[in-house]
Formats: structure tokens, C-alpha cells, sequence
């Protein structure tokens, strides 16, 4: 093996355990993950609600986590580059047995605690002092120096409250309370980002792990290499879908980089791609695997709790942009394609298009047809079975699992990935599809419990981990006894145990690191909650900006990057979110645009997830390059700028909501779906240069201002005629009684902010149902009254949809903006259209036949 391929080992060692000590430690560590990841199955099970025995609450729970996670990390991780790799110090063991200690302390003493709130001991300070010290002291080994940097800054900033600069100052934090608040409350360390890693992101984690160790990773490869392998560029396209179907899985961009990129990378780089591009298309697509749903990266599940919004909602609003973005990735792979001139593998001309794509549409259909079928078949199942449900589901899965590994045993089984192998020959698709096709059953029992039975999501992965261990467990010798023509052998039980034992192993060294992000993280959280610095630093983004929308979303997009260079995307993400989101809906409120939190969040994580590729510390870049053996700055460059695609479409989708599908009906969200695609496609023609042929640059400007009408239509038809028209706030009770039911009125408000100050706002107002404006007022929960000319509130009734909507008592109501009869929007997309024509009339004419015939 060559040096940049250990190189790329390395990089990987340090996301996931950087020491492999031998002998009797090495069996302590595996003991310990292997600990870890049963408790979090136990927890994560009904079996202690059924059985009455190890019942624990989200903060015993927390400490348990947190005290496998550092006691890991101090063996796992050496103190500094020249420090022992295959041996375990003795000065580690201590430490990380008592930081184990001081983060179990919360459970051990869980009961006396929760009966002196507030009123810390001897022994309660000096444990929170020696914990915080060794946690930060676990971050630098573990991430790196930068987070635990900013959150020694964010301690520090606590206690020197007084002494800072007028514009940062505050009346500062005594030694005892930030103690007592970052360590023994679960508002710091143990908060709810540490509670979203011990519930939901270990198990969707290990659900990863177990789902790799069974083979479904070598099967996404090489089902996307059959698929796609044969046009031009095909082993990168094939990259780039089989790093989408495992980055869906995994939590790691590294990780993915390396596992596919190790054979995806050597093949881009025969067929003609150069080592720096064919980095970066690998990086680029395992980046974004975090995006899509249904499994996304670690910072998903934490929005659950930041936004309280069910999971499911997210997957839907989050769906559309990844789609389009791995869509548009596969058309920049292409053009990139043409410009080099690539043929097919081997030369081998392709089957024709036609064929080709009912070849591709029919193993699509066939995936998409199996989910839909089992989901409105469970859905139908349930009312049917009643109380048998759970049962039946069973034996229709223990069926399918049978019927499916009966089929792969009729073909021959995957050959082991080779990089080396020439290029000469594709696996067949349709042996390929048959030999993996039940790695599908533990992603439809996720998608299952997700979506039909609303379980939570730590308790859907905890089912879906179990499909898995019944597959590691039991398909090597059923596929062994079920094989007829006895040329291959599957192995045993045993080995199937070996398989689900470094599957579990895996899943626990994966989280050491995402524990103590999650853990450090919490120290910025928790200083933020205690010193309200998140107001300071409010006035301060919005000094900054101008005010202005657009200037502070680009001014966070920089803040996520250059944060993200340092921190990984969990901890980037939390700590964005925790101090700007608030920030950009305020804002967005003051200057009129109602800016949706999840559109919010979801900005902030586009942005945490692109420092893993931006130069000049990607991580994921300079993995990629250990393995393609070029230049990790260039190969960061130019995965940058392969994901400009990534980059635009959180500004668009805060400006145009109808991109994270709120508030859309299903047809509508087809047509946007539709139209956002095409508007990608050409977006990436236009930021590539080439298009039909290579562009000149008015057209990749005429490009780009296409991409942006058919994105956001509402930019131009909004010019041509106002979709509002303002009413006198008088007449509030009048043009509510004239609008349609389930229209919104837009109120520009005066009311006061969190220190009494006064501030201006918009908010939208939903229309209930009624036969008058008073009635209508009253199903609100809204009383108005007038004085000196002014309209006042009077009343809000509590949990109203008024209330919701962000109203009170004793705000004025400046302004009201009524809906007015207009041209849809979508009437915009024809001259988009006509310009695009124009375009592709420009280029044909310079167009000439290019070498070969392949897609």
C-alpha cells in the first residue's frame, strides 16, 4: 500500500479513533464500544419499560453517554502527534477514567442533586471544574484545538463579564454558577445537544455501521456502477449516486470519502479525469450525502429539538434541495465529461438511449415500487390487523427477507472491490440489483416507523438496527444453504457474529467524536443562555449587515465556513444556530420577510456541512486527495466549486419558501420540483462554461439570469405588480371579512423586544373561516381598539392562532397589507424559457459533432 493511501487511513483513523494499541488494551477499548453501543440499544429499546429494570431518565441517560465518550477518547486519541499509537500511557487511563467519573457523577448522585438545586457542595465543584477541564482537554485530542478554543473563549467571556468592552459586557457569571449551570444543570454540557446525541444520532450511527458491515455499501457502489458505468464519465456519475445512497446512511464525510473514493476515485482517474477532479467529485457528492433524507447527517435530529418540529416535516422540507442538488451534480459531472472528451469504458459504444434509460427507469421503479408497496400495504395492514399488527408486519418481513435472499442466491455473489482491476468489462445490473436487494428491508423498516407509525426517531433507527442484526446474523448461512450450485461459499453463524460484533464496534468508535462535539458544544450553548450574549451579538450581526437581509445571510454563510474549517458540522451547526438563527428571522421580520425557522436552520447546516470541503481545511478534501494522489488545495478548489450548486440554494430557498415545499399542495410541489431541477441544471451550465458547447461569457450570464427567473419567479412578477395592496389598520376588520378563508394578511406591528425597547416587525396573519369580520377576529383570538387614532391590540387569547402568529396585547397595528388579484408568479418561468431558447439557438449554431455517441 502506498503512502497517500495510508495517508487517506490516517485521515479516516482521526474521524473515527486515531490509536490502535495492541494486547489486553486493545480488548478494553473493543469491550468499552461494545458497552456503549448495547446501552444505547437497551435504552433505545421498550425492553426497560417491559421489564422494569434499567429505566433511566434523559439526564442518567446524558451522564452514561457522555462518560463512554470521553473515557474513549483518552484511550482512543493520543495527547499529541508524537505521542505513542501503539500503546495506551498510563497517564491516559487515569484521565480518562476520571472524566468518566466526573461526567457519571449526574447519575450516581442523580437523586441527591435533584434535591439541593442550585446549592452546589465542595465535591459538586470540583467535579464540574476537573469535568470541564478534562472535556475541553478530550476536544483538542478528539477535533482538533479550534472548538475547544471557542469554548474555553465562551468560559472565559462568562466570568469577565464586567471588564469587557461596553458593546460585549455584561454583569458577569460567579465561579459557583457557571459551575452549577455548564455542569450540573442540563443547561450546558448535559443540554439538549448532548440529549439529541445519546437519543437519536448514536443509534442512526450504528444503524450506518451494522447497514456497512452486512455489504450494502459494496452494493450501492457496484449497483451504480452497473447502472451508470457505461457513459461518458460513468465512473463518476456511478460516485456520485453510490456516495448519495451511503451518504444517507453515514454521518462521516471523511468516512464516506474514503470508503467509496477508494474505489470510485482510481476508476475517474483511468477513464480520464485528473487526480485534483477526481477528488473533488467524489468529495463533493459524499459531502452532501449529510443533506439528504430520509437519514440525514447528526445536526438533522438536533433541529427536531431546537425548532420542535416532528422529524418527518424536516425530511419533507429538505428534500427537494438535496434532490436537485444531486441532480445537478450528476449534469456537472457530465459536461465536465464533455469538455475532456471522455468515451466509454473500454470504448464499447452503449446500448442505445432508449434502451438505456428503461434499463435505468425499470431498476428505479422496481426500489420505488417495493417501498410504496410496503408503505400503503403496512398502511392498509393496520386497520385490517388491529392489535396483530405488529405481528403481521413481522411475518411479512420474515417473508420478504426469505424470498429476497433466495433470489440473490441465484446469482453469482459481488466480486471484492479491486481498484486495480482494468476497466474492460461493467457488472451486469440485473445480477447486481438481485444480490443485495434485502440491504432495502432495514431502510423501508426505518422509513416505516418514520413516516407510517410516527415512532420517534431514535426508536425507528433502534428498529431498523434490528432488521440488520437479524441480516448479519442469518444471511451468510442461509445464502450458504440456499446456493444450489455450490461454486461459492457465504460462510457460517459465526462469522455473521464476527460481522455484527465490528459492526457495533464501529457504530461506537463513529461516535466518540460526534459525543464530544456534541458535549463541548453545550459550553457555548450554556454560556450563551447565562450571559445572554445572544443579544449582543444580535445588535452587533445587525450592525454589521446594515440591516440588511441579504448582507447578513452572506455575512453567516462566511461566519459557518470559517467556523466549520475548525469545528465539525454537529458542533458548526449548534453553535451557528444557537447564536444567529434567532438573529436572521428577527431581521427578516423587521425588513418584512417572514423567514421560516427550518429554512433558517437549514441555511446555517447547508453552510456547516461546505466547510468540510472549502479550502484551506476541508478535511474531506484532503482525503480525497490522499487517495487520488493530487493536490489537496486544488482538489479543495475545485470541489468548491463544484458545490457553487450547494452553496446558492439556501439563498434561494430563503427567499422563496415554496423550495422547502411549505405550504404547497402535491401537484405544485411536482412542478417545482420539475422547474427547480431544470433551473439547477442550468445554474450549473451556467458556473461550468459549457452548456451545448463551451460558453461565451454573455451567455453564462444569460444562463445564470435564466436559473434565477425560473427559481424565483416572484423577483420579477412582484416589479410588475405588487402581490399587496396597503389598507388603513382601521379597516382591519373589514378587509378581514372580504379576503378568501386561508389567505394571510401581512401586519407591519410596533411592540417592544426582549428589554423593553420599541421595534418594528412584520408577521403574517392566517384567515380563519367565517361569515364576518368580527367573527372572524374572534376565531383569532384578536380584540382591537382605537385611540387617538391608533389600532391597539386590547387582548390575545392564549395558545390563539393570533398568539402564534406572534401577536399582543398593546402592540400597535401600523400597517396592513391585503392580498391583491394578480398574474400568478409561475407566469414568469415563459420568458425564462425565451431566453433560454435563445441561448440554445446561439449555441447550436457554434455546435459540432462531438467524438462518440455516449450520455
Amino acid at each position: 500500500m502506498s503512502d497517500k493511501q495510508l495517508s487517506a487511513e490516517e485521515l479516516i483513523a482521526q474521524d473515527v479513533g486515531a490509536r490502535s494499541p495492541g494486547g489486553i488494551m486493545a480488548k478494553v477499548i473493543a469491550g468499552l464500544a461494545l458497552c456503549w453501543s448495547l446501552f444505547q440499544l437497551w435504552i433505545a429499546s421498550p425492553l426497560p419499560f417491559i421489564f422494569g429494570v434499567g429505566v433511566l431518565n434523559n439526564t442518567e441517560t446524558r451522564s452514561i453517554h457522555l462518560a463512554f465518550a470521553l473515557l474513549l477518547a483518552f484511550l482512543v486519541f493520543p495527547a499529541f502527534s508524537k505521542s505513542p499509537r501503539h500503546r495506551v500511557p498510563l497517564l491516559d487511563i487515569v484521565l480518562g477514567l476520571v472524566a468518566a467519573a466526573s461526567a457519571a457523577y449526574l447519575f450516581i448522585f442523580y437523586q441527591e442533586l435533584s434535591q439541593r438545586p442550585g446549592n452546589l457542595t465542595t465535591a459538586d465543584l470540583a467535579t464540574a471544574c476537573v469535568g470541564i477541564t478534562l472535556l475541553l482537554e478530550a476536544t483538542r485530542r478528539a477535533l482538533g484545538p479550534p472548538l475547544a478554543i471557542i469554548a474555553l473563549v465562551f468560559l472565559i467571556y462568562s466570568l469577565a463579564g464586567p471588564y469587557m468592552p461596553d458593546l460585549l459586557a455584561h454583569r458577569g457569571v460567579s465561579f459557583f454558577a457557571l459551575a452549577n449551570h455548564q455542569w450540573i444543570t442540563t443547561e450546558g454540557v448535559f443540554g439538549i445537544a448532548l440529549g439529541v446525541s445519546t437519543s437519536f444520532v448514536f443509534l442512526f450511527v450504528l444503524f450506518g455501521a451494522l447497514l456497512e458491515r452486512a455489504g450494502a455499501g459494496h452494493y450501492f457502489i457496484q449497483l451504480a456502477f452497473s447502472l451508470l458505468g457505461h457513459l461518458r464519465g460513468g465512473p463518476a456519475k456511478a460516485a456520485v449516486v453510490a456516495s448519495g445512497l451511503t451518504g444517507m446512511i453515514s454521518g462521516s464525510s471523511i468516512a464516506n470519502v474514503v470508503t467509496t473514493g477508494t474505489f470510485t476515485i482510481p476508476m475517474m482517474k483511468r477513464t480520464g479525469f485528473s487526480a485534483e477532479k477526481a477528488g473533488a467529485v467524489e468529495v463533493a457528492s459524499s459531502v452532501n450525502g449529510q443533506i439528504m433524507p430520509p437519514v440525514m447527517g447528526a445536526a438533522a435530529f438536533l433541529m427536531v429539538e431546537y425548532i420542535g418540529m416532528p422529524y418527518v416535516e424536516i425530511i419533507k422540507h429538505a428534500f427537494l434541495p438535496a434532490a436537485i442538488s444531486y441532480i445537478a451534480l450528476l449534469y456537472i459531472v457530465h459536461l465536465e465529461s464533455l469538455k475532456l472528451g471522455l468515451q466509454p469504458i473500454g470504448g464499447h459504444q452503449p446500448k442505445p438511449w432508449l434502451r438505456r434509460l428503461t434499463g435505468f427507469a425499470f431498476g428505479a421503479a422496481l426500489i420505488s415500487g417495493l417501498s410504496l408497496a410496503v408503505y400503503y400495504g403496512l398502511g392498509w395492514l393496520k386497520p385490517v390487523l388491529g392489535d396483530y399488527v405488529l405481528e403481521g408486519v413481522g411475518v411479512l418481513l420474515a417473508l420478504a427477507y426469505l424470498g429476497l435472499l433466495k433470489i440473490a442466491a441465484s446469482v453469482a455473489p459481488l466480486e471484492p472491490e479491486d481498484p486495480s482491476a482494468p476497466l474492460d468489462a461493467l457488472p451486469q445490473t440485473r445480477a447486481v440489483l438481485l444480490s443485495g436487494l434485502h440491504f432495502l428491508l432495514p431502510v423501508v423498516v426505518l422509513v416505516w416507523c418514520l413516516m407510517i407509525e410516527r415512532l420517534s426517531p431514535g426508536l425507528s433507527a433502534f428498529w431498523g438496527s434490528m432488521m440488520l442484526v437479524v441480516i448479519l446474523l442469518t444471511q451468510r448461512p442461509l445464502l450458504s444453504w440456499m446456493r444450489t450450485d455450490g461454486l461459492h461459499e457465504h460462510g457460517n453463524f459465526m462469522d455473521g457474529l464476527i460481522d455484527l460484533r465490528e459492526g457495533l464496534l464501529a457504530g461506537a468508535r463513529n461516535m466518540i467524536g460526534i459525543g464530544i462535539a456534541t458535549a463541548a458544544a453545550g459550553l457555548i450553548v450554556g454560556a450563551v443562555s447565562q450571559t445572554g450574549v445572544g443579544l449582543v451579538l444580535a445588535d452587533l450581526v445587525e450592525l454589521l449587515s446594515m440591516g440588511n437581509l441579504l448582507l447578513m445571510l452572506i455575512f453567516i454563510a462566511v461566519f459557518s465556513l470559517i467556523l466549520g474549517m475548525g469545528l465539525p458540522t454537529t458542533a458548526n451547526y449548534i453553535v451557528v444556530s444557537s447564536l444567529l438563527a434567532p438573529v436572521v428571522v428577527t431581521l427578516g421580520q423587521q425588513n418584512g420577510l417572514i423567514v421560516p425557522l427550518i429554512a433558517v436552520h437549514l441555511f446555517v447546516f447547508y453552510f456547516g456541512i461546505m466547510a468540510d470541503v472549502t479550502p484551506p481545511v476541508g478535511l474531506a478534501s484532503f482525503a480525497a486527495a490522499a487517495v487520488s494522489k493530487g493536490d489537496p488545495i486544488k482538489t479543495g478548489v475545485t470541489a468548491f466549486y463544484y458545490s457553487l450548486r450547494t452553496a446558492a440554494l439556501p439563498f434561494l430557498f430563503i427567499f422563496n419558501t415554496d423550495l422547502l415545499l411549505i405550504d404547497v399542495s402535491f401537484w405544485h410541489g411536482v412542478l417545482i420540483f420539475v422547474i427547480s431541477t431544470a433551473a439547477m441544471l442550468i445554474f450549473a451550465a451556467g458556473t461550468q462554461g459549457f452548456f451545448l458547447v463551451r460558453s461565451r461569457w454573455y451567455e453564462g450570464i444569460l444562463l445564470l439570469l435564466v436559473a434565477f427567473t425560473l427559481f424565483r419567479p416572484g423577483f420579477w412578477m412582484d416589479m410588475l405588480h405588487d402581490p399587496y395592496r396597503e389598507v388603513p389598520p382601521a379597516q382591519l376588520e373589514q378587509v378581514i371579512g372580504e379576503i378568501d378563508a386561508e389567505s394571510k394578511l401581512r401586519l407591519r406591528i410596533l411592540g417592544v423586544d426582549a428589554v423593553g425597547d420599541p421595534q418594528e416587525f412584520s408577521l403574517l396573519l392566517p384567515v380563519p373561516a367565517g361569515d364576518s369580520g368580527a367573527e372572524r377576529l374572534q376565531k383569532l383570538g384578536l380584540m382591537l381598539y382605537e385611540d387617538n387614532g391608533k389600532v391597539l391590540i386590547d387582548s390575545v387569547a392564549f395558545a390563539s392562532p393570533a398568539a402564534d402568529a406572534g401577536l399582543d396585547f398593546d402592540q400597535e397595528i401600523l400597517l396592513v397589507r391585503a392580498p391583491t388579484e394578480r398574474w400568478i408568479k409561475e407566469l414568469m418561468w415563459i420568458p425564462g424559457f425565451l431566453l433560454l431558447g435563445l441561448v440554445v439557438w446561439l449555441q447550436r449554431r457554434r455546435q459540432k459533432p462531438l467524438p462518440g455517441s455516449a450520455g
